[in-house]
């Protein structure tokens, strides 16, 4: 059994769609980071850095409970552990990699950018805005063409994939419409359209 400390976030259902499409039991601790739960000392001593996503695996790599945070890290643990998902392939292996390291670095970090200025921020920063918002475009056009030429991001679906959607799903709040990218369109529903994806989407809860 997989213990997932999560929350209702693109980082958190990235976790949330792995184990569903693995198939693997897992039981839900949602932890509320709009009242700081995050910080708590009990979710600490699971995850240090204080964010979520978070696991614990009672059957660890060493026959014993396991703790392992970072969104990134627990996608290819969990690949590893069930074999599903991350290609075997060394080229096809590789590729996945770079499109999650991919997501990690840039999708994720540029797109939460916007999604602060635009939404969050206590005053409007223009600048800010404008910087993120251009990015976020960027990233869409690299991801749609890139995905003109391939199905998926490793021409098979992968944790690449997996890391990616949650974003993906959140364009409304970056304020850019899929039909500007119809590439990242088509990915995007074909993803969308999987059971574990929808299911793993509704972790911990729906918003």
């Amino acid at each position: 059994m997989i213990d997932l400390y999560t929350w209702g976030t693109p980082n958190g259902r990235k976790v949330s769609i792995m184990l569903e499409e693995c198939g693997l039991p897992y039981r839900v601790h949602a932890v509320d980071i709009g009242k700081g739960e995050q910080f708590a000392p009990a979710f600490q001593a699971v995850c240090p850095n204080g964010k979520i996503p978070a696991i614990v695996d009672e059957e660890g790599p060493e026959g014993r409970p396991f703790a392992l945070f970072e969104s990134g890290a627990i996608l290819v643990y969990l690949a590893g552990k069930t074999g599903h998902f991350l290609p075997e392939g060394l080229e096809r292996r590789w590729q996945a990699l770079q499109w999650l390291m991919f997501q990690m670095a840039g999708v994720g970090p540029m797109f939460g950018q916007v999604h602060h200025f635009v939404r969050a921020a206590k005053e409007s920063v223009p600048y800010a805005i404008e910087r993120y918002k251009t990015e976020t475009r960027r990233l869409y056009g690299v991801l749609d063409q890139h995905l003109a030429a391939h199905e998926y991001l490793a021409d098979e679906y992968s944790i690449a994939d997996i890391a990616t959607y949650p974003w993906v799903a959140r364009h409304g709040w970056h304020q850019v419409e899929l039909a500007d990218f119809p590439q990242v369109r088509r990915w995007f529903d074909a993803i969308g359209a999987r059971p574990a994806v929808q299911a793993g989407m509704k972790v911990p809860f729906l918003n």
